[in-house]
């Protein structure tokens, strides 16, 4: 797995991931958003899958979550869920 993008956001961390799917036999990303309190210990961790045309990019530029899960808590998850190979 590759660190492709790492950003600054609202005290924690978003990173955008890629690995090669042996599944779908293509490359995949996955979004992973960490919060201040990642630092301490184990959090919780929300997992979103995004409809079928959606990359990993939607959720994170859209949906404005890391500010409430950085409040929380709580680590986010957002995988690309299409294939794209």
């Amino acid at each position: 797995m590759e660190r492709i993008e790492h950003h600054a956001c609202f005290g924690g961390w978003q990173d955008v991931y890629r690995h090669q799917s042996q599944s779908l036999n293509c490359s995949m990303q996955v979004g992973v958003y960490l919060p201040p309190q990642a630092a301490d210990g184990p959090l919780p961790v929300l997992y979103w899958l995004s409809g079928l045309t959606c990359t990993e990019q939607n959720f994170i530029s859209k949906a404005g979550a890391q500010r409430y899960a950085a409040e929380h808590g709580v680590i986010l998850v957002a995988p690309d869920t299409s294939p794209r190979g």
